[in-house]
């Protein structure tokens, strides 16, 4: 289980050590990076963040919502493949795509559909758009899933040798234990407080015009039972808190099955009942 190092102050929601690479499958490793600050100019809420990256056959790697490329990770990426492909799942996590890109200029760069009108002029270089199509590049080892709304899309994939659903923003848990006081308020304001977290009550209100596609994904998702998560706003130790059962004291926050489709049902309900 992630925790607090001894010398994080309180009020940190990230979880150190950063921007190093953390092993938590055969083939699948994390990097925690530090905080961004989204939404509104107040309250601008206190994000910590989450790369994953997935190494497939030859050695090419997946790099999921990137954190900053500093020496030290760069040295460790190259120790593990070569980034083939960089993904912004959402129009979210876009900021460090272009370090990335320049370092590893043979890497395809993937963004989800309408993050253009987040990042603006910020990337100024080709890029290639995450949609329904399901025959991407990695389609072989990954499945890729998008769930659609009025403000964004998010798109879900799913690693089929390690069984590790990995996603964004869909579901958060932030521990309150990590934020001041304000944001305390305001997390469980959103629904998205440990140990009962959810989608994001705002970005629910963004799905109700396609309430239907939603459903069809999160049965997508129920369906592929899968035992393990990575999110970039979950704690891997709050995911198995929030879900239930532990299966492993890992930093990969396995979980018993039924816990987690039961998890995901729940939300999906609790999306329904929302008005």
């Amino acid at each position: 289980m992630l925790r607090r190092s001894t010398g994080q102050q309180a009020g940190d929601p990230t979880y150190p050590p950063l921007n190093a690479l953390k092993r938590v499958a055969e083939e699948v490793w994390l990097v925690d990076g530090p905080v961004i600050r989204f939404g509104t100019p107040w309250p601008k809420m206190p994000f910590p963040t989450r790369m994953t990256s997935i190494r497939r056959a030859g050695g090419k790697l997946f790099i999921h919502s990137p954190t900053p490329l500093t020496g030290g990770l760069k040295r460790e990426i190259e120790g593990i493949g070569a980034p083939r492909w960089v993904v912004g799942p959402n129009r979210i996590p876009y900021w460090w795509i272009p370090v990335w890109r320049a370092a590893f200029p043979d890497a395809e760069v993937y963004r989800a559909p309408r993050s253009k009108d987040q990042v603006g002029n910020h990337i100024d270089f080709d890029t290639l758009t995450l949609d329904r199509d399901p025959y991407c590049p990695w389609s072989g080892e990954i499945f890729t899933l998008s769930v659609t709304g009025s403000y964004m899309t998010e798109v879900e994939f799913f690693h089929r040798a390690s069984r590790r659903l990995i996603g964004t923003d869909l579901i958060e848990a932030i521990e309150p234990q990590k934020l001041g006081l304000a944001m305390r308020w305001l997390t469980r304001l959103a629904g998205v407080q440990h140990p009962d977290g959810q989608m994001p009550r705002d970005l629910r209100l963004t799905c109700k015009k396609t309430k239907r596609d939603l459903k069809s994904a999160v049965e997508t998702m129920i369906g592929w039972n899968p035992p393990s998560v990575s999110s970039s706003r979950m704690d891997t130790g709050t995911a198995r808190t929030a879900l239930g059962n532990c299966s492993a004291p890992c930093a990969g926050c396995s979980m018993d099955e039924v816990p987690w489709t039961s998890y995901i049902a729940g939300r999906l309900q609790s999306f329904f009942s929302f008005h």
